[in-house]
């Protein structure tokens, strides 16, 4: 339960108000929806929500403003940018509160994601955005240019919110767009509170916050006036964004689910190894698309590794996120909740639950941190994308085997290997059909290094400047000399 200074936090948040921002004006919503606090399943307050017509009065403004903010010199739209990464720093203790309360994990990792949203957005607007010019002949230059594309839609997961926005955002904007952001249901305060922050700083139109109740991105996914969508989410949502964009031939990049494993192999040290697949198999209680969430460890090693992983998930702390003691927090909302308590039941049918398995009765959506042995490997927990805190390891007899179970899934977000012989490593990793595979790491994210998924996890990069260039087009400029 919250502390008295918990409390005290709860009740200023409360006090604030939160607006959409459209057209360059804070706004009230159509409606409004209840943002649920999951670590103790009470109302923090009610959000804005769009209608239709707001939405579209949102897509109108960005339009607008397109032909104006895409001629503005890029070191003005990227001074402007600054600037609003400058009142997000002035603002973090309240933006990392606000995160803790709508997504439930806890103040330090909140912190976190506030800083690499600043970190991140100051990286991205020092890259370039400079024409290539290629000399062809003494006669003929050609110069390739990157436009922008027009409106983009951002629509962002309840993971990690802020973070996600912001990355999307800055180089949306630094490109040239126009941008609208449709942040999660279950978490939008986190976007309403930069709306407050943003309203006065863009010209209007460049930038709106739409509050959303489930049934907005439809509709503005399939809208014939936005030009890109930026998509983070389920596979299965995102395949109903690509629809949508079909009408008008949309850019879309999709970032979507992952069933990373990490591969230990014989030579690995198992307590390095066990405690580093530990941290991310559960980060944020095991609610990112690229957590590891299947375990592969060779036959010999199997019950060591089991005992010395299980351990780490038998010691962990879960509470409220603003209790200092709090490793780890609730699942982020009842939805999710309910499915994760259906895959324990399907863990104890499928395997050895060696740690976690039982919900305590009470108030919050907490889940023990679940760790599974000797599991049948069509078990949905291994062929789906457990998207909460039970993870399962697999013994396995050859390298070969490992790495054919391992691919043997509709997923290529991200894989890791795990040894000493970094050159054996490397070997098996191009073995690995994923976007990623780190090496004796793991959710290892860097700006200027592209991100995204193979298979059915993704279409697109994100970051570096393959990631940057994605929210323009090539213009090439073809000039004969006379």
């Amino acid at each position: 339960m919250p502390t008295e200074q918990s409390k005290k936090i709860i009740a200023q948040i409360r006090q604030k108000s939160f607006l959409q921002l459209i057209n360059g004006t804070l706004t009230a919503g159509a409606t409004t929806i209840p943002v649920i606090d999951p670590a103790t399943e009470e109302v923090l307050l009610h959000a804005p929500v769009a209608d239709k017509a707001q939405a579209n009065q949102a897509i109108q403004s960005a339009n607008q403003a397109f032909p104006l903010w895409r001629t503005l010199p890029a070191s003005d739209r990227v001074s402007l940018l600054l600037q609003l990464l400058d009142r997000i720093e002035a603002h973090r203790d309240l933006i990392a509160q606000i995160i803790t309360l709508e997504v439930g994990k806890p103040l330090a990792a909140a912190y976190a994601d506030v800083d690499l949203a600043l970190m991140w957005g100051r990286e991205v607007t020092q890259m370039s955005l400079e024409p290539t010019r290629l000399e062809k002949t003494p006669d003929v230059i050609v110069e390739i240019h990157h436009a922008p594309l027009g409106v983009v839609l951002a629509i962002i997961p309840w993971n990690f919110p802020f973070f996600q926005t912001l990355y999307k955002l800055v180089p949306a904007l630094m490109c040239g767009n126009t941008l609208i952001i449709k942040p999660a249901p279950t978490s939008p305060l986190n976007a309403l509170l930069l709306a407050e922050l943003a309203h006065d700083l863009f010209p209007a139109g460049v930038l709106n916050i739409l509050g959303d109740a489930g049934d907005l991105g439809p509709h503005l996914s399939q809208h014939p006036d936005i030009h890109k969508i930026s998509f983070t989410g389920s596979t299965s949502v995102g395949r109903h964004v690509m629809a949508s964009g079909a009408s008008n031939l949309k850019r879309i990049v999709l970032e979507l689910g992952g069933n990373d494993a990490a591969l230990v192999l014989d030579d690995a040290n198992l307590e390095m190894a066990a405690k580093s697949i530990f941290d991310w198999a559960f980060m944020n209680s095991g609610q990112v698309c690229i957590n590891i969430k299947r375990i592969y460890v060779p036959t010999k090693h199997y019950d060591a590794f089991c005992t010395l992983f299980a351990a780490h998930a038998q010691r962990a702390v879960l509470g409220h996120g603003l209790n200092e003691q709090t490793e780890f927090g609730p699942l982020q909302n009842k939805r999710q909740f309910e499915t994760i308590k259906q895959l324990l039941e399907q863990a104890k049918k499928d395997g050895t639950i060696v740690a976690g398995g039982t919900i305590t009765a009470g108030k919050g959506y907490f889940v023990p941190l679940t760790v599974v042995r000797d599991i049948d490997e069509n078990s949905p927990l291994i062929t789906e994308e457990t998207f909460g805190p039970i993870r399962a390891i697999m013994p396995y007899h050859s390298i070969d085997d490992a790495i054919q179970r391992i691919n043997n899934t509709p997923y290529g977000l991200g894989n890791s290997v795990w040894s000493s012989d970094l050159e054996r490593a490397r070997t098996i990793a191009q073995q690995l059909e994923s976007g990623t595979v780190w090496i004796n790491t793991h959710f290892a994210l860097a700006p200027d290094v592209p991100f995204g998924g193979h298979k059915q996890s993704g279409l697109g990069v994100e970051f570096g400047i393959e990631g940057l260039l994605a929210f323009t087009a090539p213009k090439v400029i073809h000039i004969n000399i006379p």
